[in-house]
C-alpha cells in the first residue's frame, strides 16, 4: 500500500491534503510502471539502495527560522531531482531549534537545529535517480556554515 510508511510516521491518508495524495499516487503509478521496482542504484561501482549523506553544519546561521528551513528542503527537493510528498517541521522552543523531515518518493531529508550553538545536524537518503550531493551547495547557501562535514553511506550494499 502506497500509505503504509507514512502511516507508521504518523501521516495517514486522513492527515494529506489534495496535492498531497495525487502526489503519492502519481508516485506510485510511476513505481509500477518502471521495470526496476526496487530503485537500488550503482555508485561507484557499488550497487546500493541509495547514498546517505550526514551532513553538520557549524557556525550556521538561519536554524531557528522554520519558514527559511522549509525552503533550504523544499530547494534541496528540487535541486536533487527528488519527488517531495510531505514536509513536517517543528519549532522547540526556548532555544528556537526545529527537527522535522522531508518525506521524499526517494526517501527523506532530515534536519536537527541547534541555533544557540550554530549547529544543524541533517540526514539526506536517497534512492533512484536522485542526486543527494547537489544538496551540499543548497545548504551551504541557504545557512552560510562556517564549516560544514559530509559523510557519505552507501545504505544496502551487498543486498
Amino acid at each position: 500500500m502506497a500509505y503504509d510508511g507514512l502511516f507508521q510516521l504518523g501521516m495517514g491518508s486522513d492527515s494529506l491534503n489534495a496535492a498531497q495524495t495525487e502526489e503519492i499516487e502519481t508516485a506510485s503509478a510511476s513505481v509500477g510502471e518502471d521495470s526496476r521496482l526496487d530503485f537500488f542504484i550503482e555508485k561507484d561501482g557499488t550497487v546500493c539502495a541509495g547514498a546517505h549523506l550526514i551532513i553538520d553544519l557549524f557556525e550556521a546561521s538561519g536554524l531557528d527560522d522554520i519558514d527559511h528551513i522549509e525552503k533550504a528542503l523544499t530547494d534541496c527537493v528540487t535541486a536533487a531531482g527528488a519527488t517531495l510528498l510531505h514536509i513536517h517541521l517543528h519549532p522547540f522552543e526556548p532555544n528556537g531549534g526545529v527537527s522535522g523531515v522531508a518525506v521524499l518518493a526517494e526517501s527523506h531529508i532530515s534536519i536537527h537545529s541547534w541555533p544557540e550553538r550554530g549547529y544543524a545536524a541533517l540526514d539526506v537518503f536517497m534512492c533512484g535517480d536522485a542526486k543527494p550531493e547537489r544538496c551540499v551547495d543548497v545548504l551551504k547557501e541557504a545557512f552560510s556554515p562556517g564549516r560544514i562535514e559530509v559523510n557519505e553511506l552507501l545504505r544496502g550494499a551487498g543486498a
